[in-house]
C-alpha cells in the first residue's frame, strides 16, 4: 500500500483490520515483522527549505540523496552524517528522510554534532488512530502533551506513520583534517579518543579500528583546522605517533561499517560507555571489532546465530542486531522502561498497528 496523501494515509489507517509494516526505502529496516506493507515513499517533496534560517522540512517519503542534494548546493549539510547502509545489506534502493528519522540513524559526527533527533525540530504523523499530529518546528505548542519530536526519532515506526519531518542544517565545513595514530591496542586507543574529545580542539569524529589505525577528526576554517590539528598533534605525544592527514575520505566507510563490507557473519552495534568498550570487545571474542564514537559504540562481526547479549555480562550497554537473524534484534528494555513504552504505545497505536513484535513490543 502506498498513499499519495497524507489525508489517504489516515483514512486506511483508520479503517484497518490487521498491522501493518511500516516502510520507507527499506534500507536500513531491521528485525523480522509481519503485516500488511504500508510504505511511504509516495509521500516526498521538500516543502520548504529556508538557507539563510538552517531549516528544512520534507515530506517522510522524500530520498535522502534528494535532500542532501538540495542542501549541497547551498553549501550545507544534515549535521549527523546519515549512514548508508546498502552496501552492508546487500540492498537496492532509495533511504527516505523518515526512514532516517525513524531509526535515528547517525553517524561520526554525533560525538559533536548530536544524533538525528538532536538536529531534528518538527514532525507530522498519524496515529494508530488515524489522526493526524503535529509537533515542535513552525508548530511550537505541543498539543499532545509529549515532546514527539524525541520520541519519533528512533522508534523504528512502532508509534505512529511519520509524513513530514523538519531540521535544523548546518553549513559544510570549509576544510578537514584527520589525525591517525598506529600500533595502538583497544585500551590505549580508547584512552587516545577520550583525550582528544577532551580536549578544546573540537574534534568531530573518533574511531579505532584494530590493525589499522585510531583516527581523529577536525573540521572547519582552513585556517582553524591547520592550527587545532597541530595543536591536538601535540598534545597527544604521549599516546604515540600522529600523522595529520588533509581530508576526511576514510569517514564515509566508518561511517557505513566499511570495515565489514563483502563479509558474512551477523552485525551488532553496541553502545556502551567508552571506559569499558575494551574489556567487553575481549569478552565478545568476536571475528572482529571496532570502536566508533571514542569508544561509545562497538560494531562487531560474530558468528551467525550468535547472541552476543549472553556474553555481555553485567555491563551496561545496549547490543543490537543489523543483520542477521534470531530471536529479538533489540535489546530487551529494563522493567521500567518497557513499562513506559507499553503505555506510549497504548497511547499512540492502541491497536497495535504499527511494525507489531519490533523492539520486544
Amino acid at each position: 500500500m502506498k498513499p499519495q496523501s497524507e489525508a489517504e494515509l489516515a483514512g486506511l489507517i483508520r479503517d484497518a483490520e490487521r498491522p501493518f509494516v511500516i516502510v520507507g526505502g527499506g534500507t536500513r529496516s531491521i528485525g523480522e515483522i509481519e503485516g500488511e506493507v504500508l510504505s511511504t515513499v509516495a509521500l516526498k517533496g521538500i516543502e520548504l527549505y529556508e538557507p539563510g534560517a538552517l531549516t528544512l522540512v520534507a515530506r517522510a517519503g522524500t530520498p535522502l540523496d534528494e535532500v542532501e542534494a538540495a542542501l549541497a548546493k547551498e553549501g550545507q549539510r544534515l549535521p549527523f552524517e546519515v549512514p548508508d547502509y546498502r552496501k552492508l545489506f546487500g540492498r537496492i534502493g532509495e533511504s527516505t528522510i523518515g526512514g532516517v528519522v525513524a531509526a535515528n540513524a547517525s553517524g561520526p559526527r554525533r560525538v559533536q554534532a548530536g544524533a538525528c533527533r538532536d538536529s531534528l525540530i518538527g514532525i507530522r504523523m498519524v496515529t494508530g488512530q488515524g489522526e493526524v499530529i503535529k509537533n515542535g518546528g513552525r508548530v511550537m505548542k505541543n498539543v499532545t502533551g509529549y515532546d514527539l519530536v524525541k520520541l519519533m526519532a528512533g522508534s523504528w515506526g512502532t508509534l505512529g506513520v511519520l509524513t513530514e519531518v523538519s531540521f535544523k542544517v548546518l553549513p559544510v565545513p570549509e576544510a578537514h583534517a584527520t589525525l591517525v595514530l598506529t600500533g595502538l591496542d583497544n585500551s590505549a586507543a580508547v584512552a587516545a579518543m577520550s583525550s582528544a574529545l577532551g580536549s578544546p580542539f573540537e574534534v568531530n569524529g573518533a574511531a579505532h579500528i584494530p590493525g589499522e589505525g585510531t583516527f581523529l577528526r577536525i573540521e572547519g576554517f582552513r585556517a582553524s583546522v591547520s592550527y587545532r590539528s597541530e595543536q591536538l598533534r601535540k598534545h597527544l605525544a604521549s599516546h604515540g605517533n600522529v600523522e595529520i592527514r588533509e581530508g576526511g575520505g576514510l569517514w564515509s566507510s566508518i561511517r557505513d561499517i566499511g570495515p565489514f563490507h563483502g563479509k558474512s557473519g551477523d552485525i551488532w552495534r553496541i553502545a556502551i560507555r567508552p571506559s569499558d568498550a575494551p574489556t567487553m570487545a575481549e569478552r565478545l571474542n568476536a571475528e572482529q571489532v571496532y570502536f566508533d564514537w571514542g569508544g561509545g559504540l562497538i560494531f562487531v562481526l560474530a558468528e551467525p546465530g550468535t547472541d552476543l547479549r549472553n556474553r555481555m555480562g553485567s555491563f551496561e550497554g545496549h547490543a543490537t542486531r543489523i543483520r542477521g537473524r534470531g530471536e529479538g534484534a533489540f535489546h530487551p528494555e529494563p522493567p521500567a522502561v518497557a513499562a513506559l513504552t507499553r503505555g506510549l504505545r497504548a497511547k499512540f497505536d492502541p491497536r497495535g498497528l504499527f511494525n507489531a513484535g519490533l523492539m520486544g513490543a
